[in-house]
């Protein structure tokens, strides 16, 4: 059995800042795992070096769920974003060393392929309505069957989700956290009128999708379902801040609106009260936060014995790592529902060289041995560190919001 002999943690700013830990075996065969964390990368990287490879070396990698219990359970101080980062990075690189040690993709592994692809999503954005329906169509034309829209809101001189980059969002964007202005009530009205333009324009055979990124009451983003239930969205994403589960049963109770949430989740714990009480339809936690393969799958297959289906986080903040994983993942599960799809920029692509491909709407993993992803060192070694924040949001009477 392959023994770990090193694991290194490699921090790189291709754009934006990747986190990567890499595992060496005494067989020659290593494998790769994504440690990102935005806006906290450092403090993963430190986690992993100062107390999660000393613990690694000598042991066998292909005891995946031992490992991951041993730094679950061995952690007297569970859980928390860091934790459940350093850990599905630990966890996806030996399930990659697993698959490569089989000469399989990962996906065999797993169970086999459920589907011929991953049905993904991409962002459409502008300042204007008009605007982001032009963005939108450019999607659809590029073969896109699911479309997220997001656009300014009157009165507002920023809104979240629309970028100057309308290909490479990227919301970390100073050395320092800048500040947006928002207004709930300004939004409440807007966003309808957004969705009625798009079902007008583009008619009823894409999936429209929408984040409203935990800014709402629960009373509020009851209205919002509600007011936006003819325009029959695929969801409406983090309508609430979801520390309180029990938020979401007042949207529920008052709206057929598919619910979306799970993107800060990294715990089964994080989403168990809203999948067993059918409070959502979409869970959104990713590979990385939620603490690997081994945990998503866990949480899949709770999600599974309530029709709830995964929708998993898929921005630029995770690296190409995580999106290979991820559609090994979602390839694999019976209740896959849809993946969210940021292209990543090309000096990003160089660093991670990969095997994943877009095509008629779907992403599919490739058939290379074990996540079909890379990191190239020499290419990584150009892009330094970047200390770089995600912005905080006030209300327009000075007050902190949830951003």
């Amino acid at each position: 059995m392959p023994k770990i002999t090193a694991a290194r943690v490699i921090t790189t700013c291709p754009g934006r800042n990747f986190v990567t830990l890499k595992i060496e075996t005494d067989a020659g065969v290593y494998g790769v795992g994504d440690a990102t964390l935005n806006g906290r990368e450092l403090a993963v990287a430190s986690y992993l070096e100062d107390h999660v490879v000393p613990c690694l070396i000598g042991r066998d990698a292909h005891r995946i769920e031992d490992t991951w219990q041993y730094l679950y359970r061995g952690a007297y101080w569970r859980r928390g974003p860091v934790t459940m980062s350093a850990i599905a990075a630990v966890d996806m690189a030996l399930w990659d060393i697993k698959a490569k040690v089989a000469g399989l993709p990962l996906y065999q592994l797993l169970g086999g392929a459920c589907r011929q692809g991953c049905m993904v999503y991409g962002h459409a954005n502008g300042e204007t309505i008009e605007e982001t329906l032009q963005e939108a169509e450019r999607y659809i034309e590029q073969g896109y069957r699911a479309v997220r829209l997001q656009s300014g809101v009157p009165g507002l001189k920023s809104t979240y989700g629309v970028s100057k980059d309308k290909d490479f969002y990227e919301p970390a964007d100073a050395d320092l956290p800048t500040e947006n202005l928002w207004s709930t009530e300004k939004y409440l009205r807007s966003a309808p009128e957004l969705f009625a333009a798009a079902r007008e324009r583009l008619g009823w055979d894409v999936h429209l999708l929408h984040d409203a990124h935990h800014r709402m009451t629960p009373i509020e983003a009851a209205r919002l379902a509600k007011d936006l239930e003819p325009y029959r969205l695929f969801w409406l994403e983090d309508a609430v801040p979801a520390e309180n589960q029990e938020s979401f049963r007042p949207i529920r109770q008052h709206s057929t609106t598919p619910l979306a949430v799970g993107e800060v989740f990294n715990s089964i714990w994080d989403c168990k009260q809203l999948i067993e009480e059918q409070l959502i339809d979409y869970i959104r936690a990713t590979v990385l936060h939620a603490g690997g393969i081994t945990q998503m799958r866990r949480i899949a297959s709770l999600a599974d014995l309530y029709r709830v289906r995964t929708g998993c986080h898929g921005a630029t903040d995770l690296s190409p790592i995580t999106m290979s994983a991820a559609l090994h993942f979602g390839l694999s599960i019976p209740n896959f529902g849809i993946q969210e799809y940021m292209r990543h920029t090309d000096d990003t692509n160089t660093v991670f060289p990969h095997g994943y491909r877009f095509s008629d709407g779907y992403l599919r993993p490739g058939e290379q041995p074990g996540l079909g992803v890379d990191i190239d060192e020499d290419a990584a070694e150009q892009f330094p560190y970047r200390r770089a924040y995600l912005p905080v949001n006030r209300l327009q009477d000075g007050s902190m919001h949830d951003w």
